[in-house]
């Protein structure tokens, strides 16, 4: 007894946000519908964040949980939180130290550049030119005082750490200094992390 297999093909409909001719405002951000997590608005445009490696995720718990040890009362450490830059660009980075006062409570959703005293992006193979050029051209021209950015050492997997503080004449980061085993400086605050320990989680 024979018969015919009729494969039909299901067509999936996505609809993407249409964007307005002079691009998205941070507005837009905070009220489009069903955008997904983690959406972050860079020269008026939305940038939809890749699913995270097991290296992103485990380097900002060391860090947040690092930076929290020996956060003065008048800092917080908050994760991947928006700050707004201005009305084209709210980016997120991966972990931020605010000013407590900027703290207006549990149903926060954003900060403003003002408030941010460090703001450090962990790069990933899909945010590599934004983490490296984009978003530290923003932050230095916004005001932010210190940028970390995180990347892995192409040798051994291990992290390794940039450092960059703001030139107030000239409103960009100059490089302070690269750490490997361990992260110890004195801006915003002392802060002395163990990078190794990556490795215990």
């Amino acid at each position: 007894m024979g018969g015919t297999m009729i494969a039909e093909s299901v067509e999936h409909r996505v609809q993407w946000p249409v964007p307005p001719q002079d691009g998205y405002s941070v507005d837009d951000l905070f009220t489009l519908p069903d955008l997904p997590p983690h959406t972050e608005l860079i020269d008026g445009s939305l940038i939809f964040v890749s699913p995270q490696r097991n290296f992103h995720a485990l380097m900002l718990y060391v860090l947040e949980h690092g930076l929290r040890t020996t956060a003065p009362d008048e800092f917080r450490v908050r994760r991947e939180m928006t700050v707004v830059l201005d009305k084209r660009n709210a980016p997120e980075p991966d972990v931020s130290v605010v000013w407590a006062e900027a703290d207006a409570g549990l149903d926060q959703t954003r900060f403003q550049a003002k408030d941010v005293r460090l703001a450090i992006e962990v790069v990933s193979s899909d945010s590599e030119s934004r983490d490296r050029t984009t978003k530290p051209q923003k932050y230095s021209a916004a005001g932010i005082p210190s940028f970390w950015r995180v990347e892995r050492d192409g040798d051994n997997g291990r992290p390794v750490v940039h450092v960059y503080e703001l030139d107030p004449l000239t409103m960009t980061y100059v490089h302070m200094g690269v750490h490997r085993e361990r992260i110890k400086v004195d801006k915003p605050y002392p802060i002395d992390v163990d990078l190794t320990a990556v490795d215990k989680l």
